[in-house]
């Protein structure tokens, strides 16, 4: 019996570095994973906004950045200011306050268009992982190790698997594209 647990393992980690993109995009809703990637210059060197200060999200349209080093405030400001990100930081003390602003109609139909590719990307993953799959199960028929009818069934379960996957995929872009264009 050939195990098929590593091709699912490696379909599930699509599905979670889908939704870690879908982190990064921004929506409406201020999200703490929209400042960590953020490099900030500290100390001679880049260092990621999470290592420099505490990021939270006191309310829905509002991130903070709690500065450690009084000293990195003004290079903690200027990052989120130059990131590309459309945001407008106010310093407050060692306090970084980032308000965000509402999204206009065109910047959702783009975020939503961003999602999509991200889907598509995971879903090409997802089926790439069936393949090797069913590679792997063919050689293993050829070589005797398993029969055609084992074959055959482990090939629907592959095929289950991957169904099972894009539909989770499905699922996250379309409730990702709802979260985008509430307003």
């Amino acid at each position: 019996m050939t195990d098929l647990s590593p091709f699912k393992k490696s379909m599930d980690a699509a599905i979670a570095s889908l939704k870690s993109e879908f982190a990064g995009l921004r929506t409406g809703r201020a999200s703490a994973a929209l400042l960590e990637p953020i490099m900030v210059e500290a100390y001679g060197s880049n260092m990621p906004m999470n290592q420099v200060g505490a990021i939270s999200v006191p309310e829905a349209r509002m991130m903070s950045v709690n500065v450690w080093d009084k000293g990195l405030v003004v290079s903690v400001e200027k990052a989120i200011r130059n990131a590309g990100l459309g945001l407008n930081p106010v310093v407050d003390g060692t306090t970084v306050r980032v308000p965000m602003p509402a999204l206009n109609e065109e910047r959702r139909k783009e975020l939503v268009k961003m999602a999509g590719k991200y889907a598509e990307t995971s879903r090409v993953s997802v089926r790439n992982v069936r393949r090797e799959a069913n590679d792997m199960l063919k050689k293993a028929e050829k070589d005797g190790d398993i029969s055609q009818d084992e074959q055959k069934g482990l090939e629907k379960e592959v095929q289950a698997l991957t169904d099972q996957h894009i539909e989770k995929i499905d699922e996250l872009l379309k409730a990702k594209e709802a979260e985008i264009m509430q307003v």
